[in-house]
């Protein structure tokens, strides 16, 4: 019996969405794939969700991941943004539950903990992490791709443990 499950990590966003495919088997993980959805900034709002919602969608069909796993809604001062990262985060979430795929959320901190041993981590301590943990020759870019991968591990770190709980 395949015990793999496979993760679909996202970091959401309006106009670049990364994401990464990591397989989980027991004690090993698998980096499959990462890469962004990039919706130019000359499209329109709407236009820019729809490139990334069928971007997303072409993802899911191509890897059929398990779980979805995404980090949850940060926002400092400019709650513009934060509107607008959660917009992306409905289109990810609407894609998985689409696509019957059970959705997971992480805070920023759970995600960079889960990583580098830090939940104040910089980006760059994570992306640096995240070669290291797949021995990638160089740091995945764009930066949202790495976010993706980062989000994917921090799922997997959840899934290694409830299966530990369930022996």
């Amino acid at each position: 019996m395949d015990n793999t499950k496979r993760i679909l990590g996202i970091d959401s966003g309006t106009r670049v969405a990364g994401y990464a495919i990591v397989d989980i088997n027991g004690a090993m993980t698998n980096l499959i794939a990462f890469g962004s959805i990039n919706a130019p900034a000359k499209l329109t709002f709407p236009d820019r969700l729809k490139k990334v919602y069928k971007g997303l969608s072409e993802v899911i069909l191509q890897y059929s991941p398990t779980d979805v796993a995404l980090e949850e809604v940060f926002y400092g001062k400019n709650i513009k943004a934060a509107i607008r990262i959660g917009e992306g985060r409905g289109v990810a979430i609407l894609c998985a539950a689409l696509a019957g795929i059970p959705v997971s959320e992480y805070a920023a901190t759970i995600v960079k903990k889960s990583v580098t041993g830090s939940g104040t981590a910089t980006k760059p301590q994570v992306q640096e992490m995240v070669k290291n943990i797949f021995k990638l020759p160089e740091i995945p870019k764009p930066a949202d791709a790495a976010d993706a991968i980062a989000i994917a591990i921090c799922h997997c770190h959840r899934v290694k443990m409830n299966m530990l709980t369930r022996l």
